[in-house]
C-alpha cells in the first residue's frame, strides 16, 4: 500500500532533515581538517567494502514471499532495459560537447550514486524491502558502469577485468550471500547476524558524512552554469520520468516502483570524477556535474517521492 501523502511528506521532511544534519557533520569535520582527502578515501573504501555489503546482506535476511520474487525479476529486467536505453541516448544527447566532456556526461548518465546515496534513501523510505529492491535494481548499472562506461574513457576493458570489477565487487558479494540465505534454509548464526546488522546500521551515517566532506570542498557559486544544469535536468528529471512511465504498465508493487524511479533519479556517480582525473578528461567539469546533481537532488528526490505517494 502506498504511504498516504501526509505521512510521506512528514517522513520525507524527517528523513531529509536527518540526512542534511549528517552531511553538515561531514562539512564541519572536513572544514576542521579532521577528514582530509586521503581520510575521505579511506572512509569511502571502508563503507563500500564493509558497511554497504552488510547493509545489502541484511536486506535479504527477512522473510520473502512470491510477490517479492516477482517484483525482483521485473525490476532486474527493467534496469537492464533502461541501461540499454541510456547507451542509445548517449549517442545523441551530448554530440555538441568536446570529447573531454562528452565521455563524462555519457558515463554518469549510465552510472548514478544509487549504490551510495541511494542506500540511505532506500532504507530511510522503504526499510529492508527497499534495500532488497535497490540491490537488485543496481546490478545492471554496476555491470554497465565497469564495461560500457569505462569504454567511454579508454579502450574497452577485457572480459577478465570486467569480471573482476563487476562480479567480485564487495556490494555484489553481499548480494550473492544474501541470495544464498534467502533461497536456502540456512541462516546466519546469532552472533554473525547481530554483527552484520550492527555494521549495516553504520551505512547511512557514513555515507552522509562522506558526502558532506565532499561538499565542503566546493563553492556552489561556481557550479551553476548551462551545461551542469542541462545535465542535472537529464539525470534528475528526464531519466526518472522515463522510469516512472515504464512503471505505470509494469506489474510492480508500490515499493518496487518507488525504488526504480528514485534510483533512476539519483545524482551522478562519484566515480565519474576519479575516471575523469585518471584518463585526462575535464576533471573540474566532472566534479561540477556530480556536485550540482547532489545539491539539486535535495529538491528532486522529495518531489519524486511525493509524486509516487
Amino acid at each position: 500500500m502506498p504511504i498516504p501523502l501526509t505521512g510521506t511528506l512528514i517522513q520525507l521532511i524527517e528523513l531529509q532533515s536527518t540526512l542534511v544534519l549528517m552531511m553538515a557533520a561531514g562539512v564541519v569535520l572536513a572544514k576542521a581538517g579532521v577528514i582530509t582527502k586521503a581520510g575521505r578515501q579511506v572512509l569511502s573504501d571502508v563503507t563500500i567494502r564493509i558497511f554497504i555489503p552488510c547493509n545489502i546482506l541484511k536486506s535479504f535476511l527477512g522473510a520473502m514471499d512470491l510477490s517479492v520474487f516477482r517484483s525482483c525479476s521485473v525490476l532486474f529486467a527493467l534496469a537492464v532495459a533502461l541501461e540499454l536505453l541510456y547507451v542509445a541516448l548517449n549517442r545523441f544527447l551530448y554530440r555538441r560537447y568536446v570529447p573531454e566532456r562528452r565521455n563524462i556526461l555519457q558515463y554518469t548518465t549510465l552510472a548514478s550514486n544509487g549504490g551510495f546515496l541511494g542506500t540511505a534513501i532506500s532504507e530511510g523510505l522503504y526499510g529492508d524491502l527497499g534495500l532488497l529492491y535497490n540491490s537488485i535494481f543496481l546490478i545492471p548499472m554496476r555491470i554497465f558502469m565497469w564495461s560500457v562506461g569505462l569504454s567511454y574513457f579508454t579502450a574497452p576493458p577485457s572480459k577478465k577485468e570486467v569480471i573482476r570489477k563487476v562480479f567480485l565487487h564487495p556490494c555484489l558479494v553481499g548480494l550473492y550471500l544474501g541470495l544464498f540465505f534467502m533461497l536456502t534454509p540456512f541462516r546466519l548464526p546469532g552472533l554473525l547476524d547481530s554483527t552484520v546488522r550492527s555494521m549495516a546500521a553504520c551505512t547511512t551515517p557514513m555515507v552522509m558524512v562522506i558526502t558532506g566532506s565532499i561538499l565542503a570542498d566546493m563553492d556552489p557559486r561556481h557550479f551553476l552554469d548551462r551545461d551542469s544544469l542541462y545535465f542535472s535536468f537529464i539525470r534528475l528529471v528526464g531519466l526518472p520520468l522515463i522510469t516512472y512511465l515504464c512503471c505505470l504498465v509494469l506489474p510492480l508493487d508500490s515499493t518496487a516502483k518507488g525504488i526504480a524511479v528514485l534510483m533512476s533519479g539519483m545524482p551522478g556517480a562519484s566515480t565519474t570524477v576519479l575516471f575523469a582525473a585518471r584518463y585526462d578528461s575535464d576533471a573540474p567539469f566532472a566534479t561540477k556535474c556530480v556536485v550540482v546533481t547532489i545539491l539539486l537532488s535535495v529538491l528532486t528526490i522529495p518531489a519524486w517521492a511525493l509524486i509516487l505517494a
